[in-house]
């Protein structure tokens, strides 16, 4: 199992994504874990997500330390298709949340202050599909560890210590 969940190819097109991908949540993960770029910090997101949106605090724990971590995963290609599912998870849970206020990001500020539809959450959990079907691709972790401790080159019964020759009597 843990093959499958490395096994990647040399795809540009999924290290595209996976940058991308990182690259855009991670500043999100970082005002929500530490407070910058304007968040609220860990105490602040935590509250907010138990208090407002009703999360178990176990599970909002869990988010705000998912957006940090899985990011940067992601950018590495570290076991990106789990960082992946992980990312997709919280979009959805974000899109769902977003979803009364429209499929449009406030771009022209026609909604209240802080007021956003999902379209945003769409294109994350694009990006994360891609990741998640097709490894990380190329220039990752996963594909080094692919390339070192890929899939067997001989059938497993040759390998287990079946014979594949037979014994003269």
């Amino acid at each position: 199992m843990y093959r499958k969940m490395i096994a990647t190819r040399h795809d540009v097109g999924a290290l595209a994504g996976r940058v991308a991908l990182g690259a855009i949540l991670f500043p999100h993960g970082l005002q929500h874990a530490l407070g910058y770029f304007g968040g609220y910090g860990f105490s602040g997101t935590l509250g907010w997500m138990t208090d407002t949106l009703g999360f178990p605090t176990i599970l909002a724990a869990l988010a705000i330390v998912t957006e940090l971590v899985a990011p940067v995963a992601v950018v590495l290609g570290l076991g990106g298709r789990l960082a992946a599912l992980g990312l997709i998870a919280l979009m959805v849970g974000a899109a769902s949340t977003h979803a009364a206020n429209g499929f449009f990001m406030n771009w022209f500020g026609a909604l209240p202050g802080g007021t956003e539809g999902f379209e945003y959450h769409l294109l994350a959990i694009g990006l994360g599909a891609v990741v998640a079907v097709n490894g990380s691709g190329a220039l990752s972790i996963d594909r080094l560890l692919t390339i070192r401790f890929g899939r067997p080159k001989y059938p497993v019964a040759a390998t287990a210590g079946h014979r594949t020759t037979s014994r003269a009597a």
